[in-house]
This record gives structure tokens, sequence and C-alpha cells, in this order.
């Protein structure tokens, strides 16, 4: 694995497609898989979204050119199905072991779809029932042959949730939690006893009054300066060997096979020089992302954000300016800071003034302005799955087709999941 590599080619079916993969965490917040939400674009690549069976069936009928894996990485993939899905052949394309499927709230319990059901558990597959909110006849039916029972807790009735959680609860079945979007809704769906969460609450910053960074990140941070002014290397090999966290790490990266060393490497000098300035930067800025004394955790859903969003904006530059690679780094850096003020809950204000960052980049994590900026909301709005209508208006400021987008988006994936592999 090399820790940089090529945009990835698009396969030519998904000349219309976008992607957008929304976490799912456990109760110890790990991830343990996505939910895949394809977008179909109308003719002329005018990104006008809409949930449709083609533009899922189409995508799963070339999964096994795609490689499921590639998209989750090491995680589970919710595919969504809806009748006319079930019923379809192009399902037997999915792996059993990478997918559960996911029924749709548009699917009628009918004898005939509780009999496919029935087949397909049979050939392996896993099933979720889709945004629950009551108990219903069709729940009631399906329910016996799922393994996972999403609720969708902003449309339950109010007051309803625990009443709704206590009559849906079995032994052979999880429930997960749709849409949830703050601490206090996780805390309290924790309290009634979901196993599974999906929602973007982990990454919104709780900013805590007095809160410090802690004194191993700052080392990182103060690091990170002294590669932004281009310090000499004395000066930098001082600072990593007066942490012994940060020596320990750095030279269990360079003896891995992600780095490529041919012998064993056992001292701070030589480990940066086989490292580089380029890739010990992005080293460092991954680093902050995990916890003190522990080996790098890439389950984490905020690393795997941050780091998805830093390899994604810096694909993009490269699309967008070939050649410049410093543009590329700093797109890089863009990224996986964007999630800092969430890392240290602390404002992204003050965050900025713990390191000396490019005006660019101070302007794209204030303010979403500048290229980069408009590089970072076009990631966030497709992590949120959000309105076709703006994300159509971005991706035509920034000249990029839907094509483009999604193969930079594999790419990225690619990207992080090898690196996630390489650090094992």
């Amino acid at each position: 694995m090399t820790l940089s590599q090529p945009a990835t080619a698009v396969p030519p079916y998904a000349n219309n497609f976008f992607l957008a993969r929304q976490p799912i965490l456990n109760r110890q917040q790990r991830l343990v898989a996505y939910e895949l939400l394809f977008r179909t674009a109308a003719e002329r690549n005018d990104a006008s979204f809409v949930d449709h069976t083609e533009a899922t069936a189409t995508v799963i009928a070339h999964a096994s050119e795609l490689g499921m894996g590639r998209v989750v990485g090491d995680q589970m993939a919710y595919v969504n199905v809806d009748t006319v899905g079930l019923m379809s052949d192009f399902i037997n394309f999915l792996p059993t072991d990478k997918v559960i499927l996911e029924i749709l709230e548009s699917v009628k319990a009918t004898p005939e779809v509780l009999e496919r059901v029935q087949e397909l558990k049979q050939a392996g597959f896993k099933f979720a029932l889709d945004d629950v909110v009551a108990e219903s006849d069709d729940v009631r039916k399906l329910q016996p042959l799922c393994d996972v029972i999403k609720i969708d807790i902003k449309d339950v009735r109010p007051g309803a949730l625990s009443a709704l959680t206590q009559g849906l609860r079995h032994p052979r079945q999880k429930l997960l939690a749709e849409k949830v979007e703050t601490m206090e809704e996780f805390q309290q769906c924790m309290a009634l006893g979901f196993e599974y969460f999906q929602g973007y609450y982990f990454a919104r910053p709780v900013i805590l009054s007095g809160k410090k960074i802690a004194p191993s990140q700052l080392t990182i941070l103060h690091l990170l300066d002294l590669l932004n002014q281009d310090a000499d290397t004395q000066a930098i090999e001082r600072s990593v060997k007066h942490d012994a966290v940060i020596t320990l790490s750095l030279l269990r990266l360079v003896n891995t096979p992600a780095v490529g060393a041919r012998y064993r490497i056992n001292s701070v000098g030589h480990a940066l020089v086989v490292l580089g300035r380029r890739q010990l930067q992005r080293w460092l800025q991954i680093l902050l992302y995990v916890k003190t004394g522990q080996q790098q955790e890439f389950t984490s859903p905020l690393l795997q954000l941050a780091t998805t969003r830093g390899k994604t904006i810096e694909l993009l530059m490269e699309k967008l300016r070939p050649g410049q690679r410093v543009c590329a780094d700093i797109g890089f850096t863009v990224g996986i800071m964007s999630l800092m003020d969430t890392l240290f809950s602390i404002h992204m204000n003050d965050v900025l003034n713990s390191v000396n960052v490019l005006d660019d980049v101070r302007a794209a994590l204030l303010h979403h302005s500048g290229e980069y900026g408009s590089m970072l909301s076009l990631i966030e709005h497709l992590e949120t799955d959000g309105d076709g209508h703006h994300l159509s208006r971005m991706l035509h400021e920034l000249q990029l087709s839907p094509s483009e987008l999604y193969a930079i988006q594999l790419a990225a994936f690619d990207w992080v999941n090898d690196y996630a592999h390489g650090m094992q």
C-alpha cells in the first residue's frame, strides 16, 4: 500500500451516479456499517437526485466489478430494496457476507414478498426493516424475518418512542435508531436499549467551556507548525523525541508494509528521512484523531470521516489543479481539520489559533469560503444526502461532472481502506 495513489478509473455504468455513505455505529461508538444511498443524475449531468430502483439495480448488478469492499471497507453495507428490488434477480450479485438488505417502508408484506424474503434468508442474506415509526400489520409480518429493526426517531409520535422500543424489542433482533443528530438523542436511545445508531451526532461539535487541547495533541500541533514553517530536520527530530508516544508511533509506522522500508528502521532521524515531510505531515494530522497510547483505531467514525474528507478534497484539487501538489496537500489539510472542533470540543477559531494555517485554510474552515470551502461544502452535502438541486449547483460551480465526482469518491474510499489495513 502506498500513502498516495491516483484516482481510480470510474466504471462506465457509473456515469450518472452519486453515492451517499452514512455511518452506522454501535454502543461503543465504533463504526460497524454504512448505509449506501445511490442517487441518479438526469441527462447532461444535471444532478437532480431521486430514489429510484433503477439506480440501485444498476449499481448492484455491477457489484462484482465494483467490489462492495471498496465502498465500505471492513464494514457491512446496508442497501435499500423496494418490492421490485426484492423480487428481481439482480440481488444475487450482492455478497451475502457484506450486505444487509434494507426493506423500505413502502414494501407491503404480501405472501409473495414474505416468501421471497424467506428464500433470500435461506441463501444467506440478512435483512433490516427500514423507517419503522409505529407497529403496523406490515411491520408485524416482516419483523420476524429481519435481523435489524430501524426506528426513525424523528418521525415517531412524541412520547411514543419508549413504548415502541419495548414493543419491538426481541432477543434475536437488534434495534437501530435512525436520524440521531445530537448527543442528547444518542444518550436517550442508549438508555432505551438501542444497539445501533445512524446520524451525525458524533461529528457535531460539543463545545466545553474551559476545555484545553491535550498535551500530546499540542505536541503534534507544534510539529505541524514546524513543518509549515519549513523548520530544519534537527528541530523536527528534537520535537519528536520529546514525546515518547509519538516516537514509538513513528517507528511503528515506518516499519509497516505501508511505507515499504526494506529493512528495520530504529532511529527517529532515519524514520523522518524515509517518511519524508509530506507524508510526515499527513500522518501527524491523522494521529491527532487517535487516543494517546492506543493503536490507531480505524473503526473510529470521526477518524474515518476526517480522512475521507481529506483525501476527497485532495483528489478534487488534483483533478481541478493538475500538477499543483501543494494545492492538493492544502486540500487534505482542510478536509482533515474540518472536524477538529469536534475532536477537541473547542471552537474552530480556537483550534486555528493553536496552529499556523494559510489564510485559504482558515477561510474554508471558518466560513466555507474560497475554492477549498466550496469543496468542503460539497462533501458535507454528500455525507448528509442533502438537496439534489443544491448539489447540482455546487458541481456546476466547480466544473465537475457526476462521473468525475463518483470516481474521486471511490478512489478516496480505496485510499482510506488501504491506509487502515496498512496501519493494522
